[in-house]
This record gives C-alpha cells, structure tokens and sequence, in this order.
C-alpha cells in the first residue's frame, strides 16, 4: 500500500491568533471550500466542526486544538474532485488552535509539530496580546508563516493600520501580497500584487471566485505597494537584484519561486487580506499555503538523541527511514478510550504492530489508527512520513514522548511547557465522588501538561493549578460533565515560587545506627542563583541542566561512590519541592556537589537523600531567600473617558504602565501588574466603564516580592 499524497503536496499547518480574530471562522471555511463539510457551521450559532466541546459551543471560544485533514484544489490549477482525480489535489493537515492565554499549551504543541502558521489578526485590533505569544512560539521553532488580515468588513477595519501593527510589534519581514478593495460595508474584494488582477467572491458562501482588472482608483496605491513587495522579494537573491536595478523585473514565476524559499526561510512573511465570515480571500490564503509554506521535505530532519550513547542523530522526511514520531496530545474519547495524537517524522507505521516508546523504554501494540476529521474518526491502516494521525490504547504514551523504532532508537526534543500560574484548594462532594475525583483530574493532567495536581502534606488536601481562572474552571466543569465528578472549590491562590539571591555553601551528615546495619551519609553542598545559559553553549558532562535548576558533581576521586550521586541530585529537588521561605518551589538555582565521604557497610541512597536534602536547606536559609510572584502583562480597552479612572486603578494595583495606544475609538493602557492583584479585574473594569471596557492579561514573567507583601503570605501560610 503505497501513499497517495507525495510529500511535497502534503502541509501541516496551524491556524493561530489572539481570541476572537476570527480563526475559528477561517477553519470553517477551509473545511467548506476543501469539501469536507457542505455547511458552514458558525461559532455565533454553536455549530461549528472544530469547536466541538460542548464548553467550547457555549463559550464561543476555542478550548483545545482540533485537528482536521482535507485536501486542497489550488485555484489556478484545473478543477478536479477527491474521488474522481488527485493529480492536482493537496493534503492538508490543519490544526485550529486556541486563542485564549489560559490555553497557550495547545498552541506551544501544536506548533512543535507543524511545519507551518497561518497566523490571523482582526481587521480592528491588528496585533493584540496574545498574536505576540504565538508569533513567540513560532519564532522560537523558527515556523514559516503567511498573516491573514481578517474582519475587513467590520466597522472601523483598517488594513493598512493592522498591517503597521504587525511591522511594529510582531517583525519587519512582513510584506503585503495582497490589499483590499474598499473597507467595512464596502469591503468587495481583493487586489493580488504579484499578479496585479483584483479577485471578488460570489455565488453561494462565496464559491466563485472572478478575476478582474484593478479598479482604476487603485490603480496607483496598487503600483505603489507592489514596488515594496518586488524590492523585498529580489533582495533575497543577487542575480535578480542585479538584473532589477538595471530596470529588468523578474518574471512572476521566478518572483514567486524566490518569495517561496524566503518565506520558508522566514525572511519574509506575506500578508494576505479577506473577511473569513463573509466568506472573501480565504481560498486565496489557501493557494497560499500551497504556494509558500512548507511540505515536510522542507522542513530541516528533525533532531534528536540516541537513547544508548546520548550522541545527537537526525531523521529526514522520508518513508524509507526508520519509523519515528512525537506524541503531542493525550484526548479522552468517550467512545473509544484515549486518543494518542502523533506526527510522524520518518518512516512508517501500520496498524496492529508493535512500537516502541523510547521514552520509557515500554512496547505495545499499536492496535488501531485513526485520522482526525475534528470530532470525527476515519480508520486507516498505514501512516506515513510527515502526517498527522492518533493512536487509540496506547496506555503508556504521554505528551512529549517518542515512539519509534526499537532496532533504531531515538528521543526527540520534548515540548517544553510553561509552568501554571494559579492555584485553586478542590475537594469531592461526596464519599463516592472522592474515588472518581482521582482519576478525572489524572486524566485531564495527563491530557494537558499545564494543568498540575498537588497535595498540601500538612492539610492532606487536593491543589489543583493551571494558567489562570477560566483555566480551571474549564477543568472542573469537565470534571462534572465528562466523569461526574461534584467538587467543592476554594478561591483562586497565586502559584508563588522562591528562590536564593546569593550564593552559600553546607555540609551535613546523616549518621543512623540502630544496632544492625545503620545509615551514612556526608555531602558538602555550594548554592548560587542560576546563570542564564549562552546560545550554543555546551554543557559540561558532570552536569544536569533543567530549566530552572541545574545539577554540578565535582567530586573528585571517588569520595562518594558514582551510584549514590543520583540519590544526592533527588533529595536536592525534594528540598526545592518544599520550599525556604513559605513552603512554595524553588526555582533557578544552581547547586554543586563539592564533597561528602562514605561508608564501606552503612552507605545506602536514602542516606545520602536526607544528607543532600538537609544540607541544601541549610545552604538555602543562609543564601537570601526571597520569594517570587507572577507578573502579568496587561492590556486594559476602553473608550478615552475612562482612561482616568483605569490608570489610577493599575498604579494601585502595584503596576507599572509602559505605554498607552489608540484602537479605533478606543484607547489601550499596557501595563505589568502581579497576578494576585487581578484577581476580578474584568469584573471592576467593567463597571468602571459603564460595561463598555476589557481587559487582556497573560503571563510575563516573576520577580521578587516587595517586604510587607512578602510577609503577609508568610504569615498567610502559617
């Protein structure tokens, strides 16, 4: 059975942006105009494929990425039906994405494993908070991406401020490829600027798609910003540059080609315009995905390590290469058990085999495969290199784990997660609840590596955390809906973090004897706040490095035998569990094994755990502990009236305002506020501003508290 799609026609990509932009909407779309649905659902009316979720209907709002595949006529190529003819036909395989911060894990994996964005800005607000945390993402796994200026027919649209707004705030790559032709209820259609022909839609849900001169009053701005777009395009390659500056354009084939490979080297990034809800431009964005972003075979082999020597190893897109892939999202399905979402990267895999996850070092059957039509399952036998499925049964999978061949092993880089930042106390309602309590909330955990489950050892009771308020409450309805679980739930607490401001040493033995064989420990321990790391910097081999914590053995000689080392590392990390100050984790430490001895019959790990652990505790007190807590980046809109009243009311709030914009008619404070003073902002804010003001926050990053704040949770802990 061999694939039908070559690889060069097949695209993984995400559709991401800020909540409300309008990515939803663009998703029905390409799954309208691809065929695989006859109706548009809309998010207004709850009928939407990708939001699925019973909450994510009520809400309005995307809760957890939904993957869907479809297949893609571009429309300069002859019309041919999946059925009938797939010469021309390419396979998409898209993920629609969250908007909302409390849900920023989905986007950070679902990124992980694309090859590319389609990244959506609402015509009004142009780049907003969280468009910057994506555009991070995607910078950060270097994704090539095109932006989709959307909402163009709402009123007080600009596509000209929008796309200043990306130039000024996201990067200076972006350039117009396409600019519309009127705004708000005027807005027709679209004008292409490598081509020069303007584009409307009509027909049913905008179907048919009219190639036109430009308008003559467009004429000029047209020429104009075409200019822009050719001068960026034969920057990236001399000859054309040459031959441009001697007054020879380039043909539009090779200006295209040239846009292609800049645009997958994110040296560019076109920027497309449309109204997805009024069904104008999506297609075309569609022909651009075809045309600039990438297919698996251009993407760099994915990297990682050789499970046996540690050694770095790659694994190109091919499906001769031995089979690996990347588990990327754990979905509990109540009709066939846990859903396995996977990429693969190399080689292939059939239903009914065994793989092998070498993470953990287990094997099991990978009973079936299914592909993912958004909440509905299509049952396929084979998955080949650079496609996109989910594994139903796997039991030991989890976020981040590889599974690949056993004869030809490798661990690719895990996703890295953001770590939560509000907290809430939960218990069951009842005797029976308490029972299933446990299970839901391993479920959903393992579902979503943000959401955290904790216990406090000296009151025995649940501590759930996530990323904010709605966060949570999502869980907990899920809780209710999905396991019928009752739950009480206490107020909404900071995730506070400690940490050390100087550096201190201490040693510590444990001695136990208790007539038979007794215990020995001995450790001398050096702490210091952890030192950022250089780009293509190495790690030295005597050390373990993590993200906020870093392990150092530089003992020399053997005093401490090498298989007590480990034992030494584990009572470190369990003191950091516990805290100095107020019982919370501590973080970003540095932390160097410099001495200990041992003994020839008492020596044991446990031994040496309570040595480290003690000791680390000690160097710790004399170390300047502080604690930490989590500041928000924070993005108040209002009309100017109250902009008075909402200052003041942030600088009361402990927070710092870093600079004031206008919006259309509204104007917006950007300000860093700690999270425990937000607590019920949108609910002040509102009435403030006789309903007519909101507020966006997302985390920024921790700083020490001030004295009097950071006594007051002490004593709170007491």
């Amino acid at each position: 059975m061999n694939r039908d799609y070559p690889l060069d026609r097949v695209r993984n990509f995400g559709i991401i942006a800020h909540i409300d932009a309008g990515k939803t909407t663009t998703s029905e779309r390409v799954l309208f105009y691809t065929g695989m649905t006859h109706k548009i659902g809309e998010v207004h009316e709850g009928e939407t494929v990708t939001d699925w979720m019973e909450q994510e209907r009520e809400r309005g709002i995307t809760i957890t990425a939904a993957a869907i595949t479809c297949f893609w006529n571009p429309t300069y190529l002859p019309k041919a039906t999946v059925k009938e003819d797939k010469t021309n036909l390419y396979r998409f395989n898209v993920i629609d994405t969250p908007g909302h911060i409390d849900f920023t894990a989905e986007v950070k994996r679902s990124l992980r494993v694309l090859d590319g964005a389609v990244v959506v800005f609402d015509g009004v607000a142009g780049v907003e908070p969280q468009s910057e945390t994506n555009w991070r993402y995607a910078d950060d796994g270097n994704v090539p991406r095109i932006c989709f200026i959307n909402k163009l027919d709402r009123t007080g649209a600009s596509f000209e401020r929008s796309y200043a707004s990306i130039l000024d705030r996201l990067t200076k790559n972006a350039v117009r490829l396409q600019i519309p032709i009127g705004l708000e209820d005027k807005f027709e259609g679209v004008i292409d600027l490598l081509k020069m022909k303007a584009f409307y839609f009509e027909g049913n849900m905008g179907m048919t798609i009219r190639e036109e001169e430009i308008p003559a009053e467009y004429l000029e701005e047209a020429k104009k910003f075409r200019g822009e777009l050719i001068e960026k395009i034969v920057e990236q390659d001399d000859n054309q540059m040459s031959a441009y500056l001697e007054g020879k354009e380039p043909s539009y084939d090779e200006l295209k080609k040239t846009l292609r490979k800049a645009t997958l080297e994110v040296k560019i990034i076109p920027v497309y315009a449309g109204s997805a809800l009024k069904n104008k431009g999506v297609q075309l964005v569609l022909d651009g995905v075809v045309d600039y972003l990438p297919s698996p075979l251009d993407v760099p082999p994915v990297h990682g390590l050789d499970p046996k020597t540690n050694e770095e190893i790659y694994r190109k897109a091919s499906d001769e290469e031995p089979f690996s892939a990347l588990a990327f999202k754990l979905q509990n399905d109540p009709f066939v058990g846990q859903l396995t979402f996977f990429r693969v990267y190399s080689g292939t895999i059939e239903a009914g085999t065994y793989v092998y996850n070498s993470t953990t070092g287990e094997k099991e059957r990978l009973g079936r495969i299914v592909r993912l039509q958004a909440d509905k399952r299509e049952e396929v036998k084979k998955v080949y290199a650079g496609e996109i499925a989910a594994a139903v049964g796997l039991k030991s999978a989890k976020t981040s784990h590889t599974l690949c061949d056993e004869n030809s092993p490798i661990i690719l880089d895990p996703i890295k997660f953001v770590d939560p930042v509000v907290s809430l106390r939960i218990e069951p309602r009842t005797k029976a609840d308490q029972e299933k309590m446990g299970m839901a909330m391993k479920k959903l955990s393992d579902e979503d590596p943000t959401f955290v489950i904790s216990s406090n050892t000296d009151t025995g009771e649940s501590i759930i955390s996530g990323m904010g308020e709605l966060h949570l409450e999502i869980m907990v309805d899920r809780m209710k809906r999905e396991f019928g679980v009752e739950v009480n739930v206490g107020k909404p607490q900071v995730a506070y973090r400690e940490t050390i401001l100087s550096s201190a040493e201490a040693e510590h033995k444990y001695i136990k004897q208790t007539g038979g064989k007794g215990q020995y420990g001995h450790v001398k321990l050096t702490i210091k706040p952890l030192e950022k790391l250089e780009e293509g910097a190495k790690i030295p081999k005597n050390t373990h490095r993590y993200e906020d914590f870093e392990f150092i053995d530089s003992i020399k000689g053997g005093v401490i035998p090498q298989e007590f080392i480990p034992a030494v590392e584990k009572g470190v990390h369990e003191a950091m569990d516990r805290g100095i100050v107020a019982g919370y984790k501590m973080v970003n430490i540095s932390c160097e094994l410099t001495f200990g001895s041992y003994h020839d019959v008492d020596s044991s790990e446990i031994a040496y755990k309570i040595a480290a652990s003690q000791a680390f505790q000690e160097a710790a007190k004399r170390a300047r502990p502080v604690i930490l807590e989590p500041i928000m980046k924070v993005e108040a809109i209002m009309p100017e009236q109250f902009m008075g009243d909402i200052t003041g009311s942030l600088s009361g709030k402990r927070g710092q305002i870093e600079g004031m914009d206008e919006r259309g008619m509204l104007r917006v404070i950007h300000a860093k506020v700690p999270l425990s003073e937000m607590f019920g902002y949108t609910t002040d804010i509102r009435s403030m501003t006789q309903g007519r003001g909101s507020v966006q926050m997302e985390f920024d990053h921790y700083e020490v508290v001030p004295p009097n704040v950071e006594k007051t949770i002490v004593e709170s802990r007491k």
